[in-house]
């Protein structure tokens, strides 16, 4: 439960910090970041699931890439859904994934591995 909280926690931070360093991505706050991050994750673990599960062929053909494309559009549907989280294009919502997911890759690799019993 507390690595649950603990991830939750480390993906606003990095919406926070996408949004400091992306042109045309906004967030509003922490609180909004929060938000966005829950909605962000069931979209990906929805849609998002099924749509990189439809365009796997093409992911194959583009060695990967056209996933950050699909990853684009969750960040971009996710902002219908929480106010004061805004993307204005295409190219911000592609960018921002991109940052979004080196982000989330350094705090990974800063996080101690979880212990298997």
């Amino acid at each position: 439960m507390l690595r649950l909280l603990l991830n939750w926690i480390l993906s606003a931070l990095a919406l926070i910090i996408v949004a400091h360093v992306v042109p045309g991505f906004y967030m509003r706050g922490f609180g909004t970041a929060l938000w966005a991050a829950v909605v962000i994750g069931l979209i990906n673990a929805t849609l998002g699931a099924l749509l990189k599960l439809i365009t796997l062929p093409l992911t194959l053909l583009t060695l990967g890439i056209f996933w950050l494309v699909i990853n684009a559009l969750m960040l971009w549907i996710a902002t219908a859904f929480v106010p004061g989280f805004q993307i204005s294009g295409f190219v911000a919502a592609f960018v921002g994934a991109i940052v979004l997911m080196l982000v989330n890759m350094l705090f990974r690799a800063l996080l101690p591995k979880r212990e298997r019993d």
